[in-house]
Formats: C-alpha cells, structure tokens, sequence
C-alpha cells in the first residue's frame, strides 16, 4: 500500500538556514568547510562498514573524450566512490562453494594534456514513470548477489525476513528487508525487454498450453497466467480477461492451444480440450446420490476412458481414422447430452452444456491423435507458484506484481531450455545497470 504522501513543513523566520556567506564555518571563497556528507553526530543512520575490502577497483577513463589521446591512471584522480557486495559462485572441478567480494569502485577525473577532464560515472539505466525502482551500477547489491536474492525469494520462496537472516548467517552479509526487496524489483525491471521477444516466440509454436489461478494483490483478485511452450514459459498476472490471452498470444496465432473450458479461450479456432478436466467432472457425477447424475456420469467417464485408450493405441500403431470409427458412438453420446440439458441436477446439465459447446475442441484430437490429451504442461508450470502464493498471499503492489511475472518466465524458460537461469540473470542485471540492451535469452541446450 502506497503511504500518503507528506509535504516537509516550511521553517519560520526564525529558523531559516543562513546564506553561504553568513556561515561562521564557510571560507572565503564561499565553499563551506564541512566534510561531504553527513556529519558526526548528526541524526540519522548509516551503514556501517563491518566486512574488509577485498579490491579497489579504478574507473579511470582510459582517453579525453575531446582530442582522443590515452588517458594513462597517473592523470586520474578520484572523485567518488561506492562499496559493493558481490557473490562468487565456484564453477571449476570439484566441490563448489559460495564466496562474498566487498569491492571498493572509485570513479573520478582524468585530465588531459589538451586540458580537457574527462569524468568517468557509475552505469545507470534511464528513468521509466511505471518503475519506482532504479536501475544503475550504483547499488551495493552486485547483480550475481541480486541473482541469488531472486533465487532465495523466488526459487526457494522464502520471504524477506528469512532471506534477510539465511545472507546473514551463512554468508556474513547483512542487508535490509527493504534492500532485498528493492533487489528483486531491480532483476524485474531489468529482465523487462526480454517478455515481447518470448510472447512473440510463444505466439509462433505449433502448440501451446494456456491455464490461469488466481492471484491476490493486497486483497484484489487478479489472476496468474501461463502460456507454455516447446521453449517458452510465459507468465502474465492481470484480470481474467480475453484481451490479456490475445495481446499474449497475437490475434493471428496459428497453432494448436491446449486449454480448460474457460470461454475466453474460444475466440481461437484450433483449440484442444483437457480431457483430465471432464473425467473430473464425470468422476464427480459418479459420486452423486442423484439416480441420473450418476448414470450420465458413468456414461461420460467410460466413453473418456475408452477413447484415451484408443488414442494411446494409435500413437504407437499405424496411422487410423478414429473419428471414423466412432462416429456412430459420438452422436449417440451427442443425443444423450441434449436429452440432459433440462437435467434438475446443476452439475448434470452443466457437463452436458460444456460437451456440446465445446464438441469439435474435445474431440478434434480423434482426428490428429499426436495431439495432447491433457493441459498438464500449464498445470505443472503453474504448481511451484501457487505454494509461493499460499505461502506468501501474494503481491502488495503493481510492481511486485509486475517484476514476479517478468522474473518468472525468465527463470522458467532457461529451465525449460536446459539453461542455468542464474548466471544468465545475473548478466542481464549487469549490462541493464550499464544502460545496455539486455542480452539474449539462451538458445535450448
């Protein structure tokens, strides 16, 4: 929830700051006398500097940005400087370990013989008004560390607070809830140019698999998407509504799309039923004490069973025309539908309904048995998230829920292509902060 914003209040006449001049610690020159920074004493809080430096690191600008002559670390004098933690990950033979570096970078003036200072700066990605989280190399997360903190929070679905305590036990480094925070919207912003490149590869596979759950924002209901592909995991978090489905997919996808009875899906003409969805139902109907649900659900459950069987069969013998050879058996099983839509019993007629609105998408798949039977795929692709969302409830804001969804189809799509997703993020963190492009996703190993 977004605190109510509060304006600083005004000081009276008598307590306004006295000009430059009239300062009993400025010098003559005007400039006050006062170190950078905040002074001993003063109110407030900072870090303090507990963990030695591993390295000094000189940002020197290596040629005059003016005449182009080399700038040798002679002619560099430092102006500014940051501290920064970072992780190393072991990636020789043998046991691999976890290590932290706490590096001092140093940035400043060169000047040249020309007399022109070149100055050299910490990277920074421009500002964007939908982020309330920067992006720049002036952090004192490094992006490897940042990686790891997505891993614990994301992976590991740990929450802020044992997060905070699992760096601070096991690795010696503290950080603030809000820090770790702040770091898992960073990898989000930062991740943000890859979602149009995956969504448009999703909107050109042969086939997709399409499923949504809901999904708690402080208390709004949105709703988590899916779309899984061969190579591509794509997760969106917005209302349930078709427009989200086709701005994902494009209102031209050409594939086959695997989904549930939600009517949304619809609006696309080569779509697939999940037959695990209706042999639940008809489970379901078997189980009443209702004479006539229970016989149209022993109907539907055995028809289900025996043409999965079929379609197993044909898989693995020589091509066959199944929707041939139980034409008869459908529209006998078409007719008793119909005879069940005035059904007293609810869930009776609803199964009835939901057969014959969506007939030609239940048993497409007669006639192209290669099909899927099922949307398993989007069901597993979904199932890590739902125990992080019964574990945390959720987001609290837009951007919370705006970097989960991009950081999640970054981390599952390298699953799904064989890819180690961690360093990859780590090294599109990096070149974001510099203000580069982000770097392709890896090619499926």
């Amino acid at each position: 929830m977004q605190r109510p914003f509060r304006r600083k209040p005004i000081r009276p006449p008598s307590q306004q700051v006295p000009a430059v001049a009239a300062c009993p610690e400025a010098t003559p020159g005007g400039k006050s006398a006062k170190k950078p920074g905040r002074q001993p004493g003063a109110p407030g809080h900072s870090r303090e500097l507990t963990l030695p430096v591993t390295e000094t690191i000189l940002h020197a600008p290596t040629q005059c940005i003016l005449c182009g002559l080399g700038l040798g670390v002679d002619a560099f004098k430092a102006g500014t400087g940051l501290y920064v933690l970072e992780l190393l990950a072991g990636d020789g033979p043998g046991l691999k370990g976890l290590a932290v570096r706490h590096d001092k970078h140093l940035y400043g003036d060169g000047t040249c013989a020309c007399g022109h200072v070149t100055r050299t700066e910490p990277g920074r990605c421009p500002d964007e008004p939908m982020w309330k989280v920067g992006l720049s190399e002036w952090s004192l997360v490094g992006p490897m560390l940042t990686s790891f903190i997505v891993f614990l929070s994301l992976r590991m679905r740990l929450s802020r607070q044992n997060t905070q305590e699992f760096l601070n036990d096991w690795l010696g480094v503290y950080l603030s809830t809000a820090t770790i925070n702040r770091c898992v919207h960073e990898a989000g912003r930062a991740v943000e140019p890859l979602e149009a490149p995956l969504a448009e590869e999703a909107g050109q596979a042969s086939l997709a698999h399409a499923d949504e759950t809901p999904w708690k924002e402080w208390g709004k209901l949105l709703w988590l998407w899916v779309i899984s592909t061969a190579t591509v995991s794509l997760y969106l978090i917005g209302y349930r509504s078709a427009e989200l489905i086709t701005n994902a997919l494009g209102e031209d996808f050409a594939g086959w799309l695997m989904t549930d009875g939600y009517k949304v899906y619809r609006q696309f003409q080569k779509r697939l039923r999940c037959w695990a969805h209706l042999l639940r139902k008809a489970k379901g109907l078997q189980e009443s004490l209702t004479g006539e649900a229970k016989q149209f659900g022993d109907e539907c459950h055995a028809l289900l069973e025996e043409l999965m069987a079929a379609v197993y069969q044909a898989r693995e013998g020589p091509p066959s025309s199944l929707a041939e050879r139980y034409r008869d058996r459908l529209e006998a099983f078409r007719l008793l539908c119909e005879r069940h839509l005035d059904s007293q019993h609810e869930k009776t007629r609803a199964l009835a309904f939901e057969f014959l609105n969506d007939w030609d998408a239940v048993w497409i798949v007669l006639s192209h048995p290669y099909l899927p039977l099922t949307n398993n795929e989007a069901e597993r692709a979904l199932r890590h998230w739902v125990i992080l969302r019964r574990i945390s409830q959720g987001t609290r804001t837009e951007q919370g829920s705006r970097a989960l969804a991009l950081l999640v189809s970054v981390i599952e799509t390298c699953r799904k292509r064989k890819q180690p997703p961690w360093p990859y993020l780590a090294k599109v963190i990096a070149e974001r902060r510099k203000g580069n492009p982000a770097p392709p996703m890896p090619a499926p190993a």
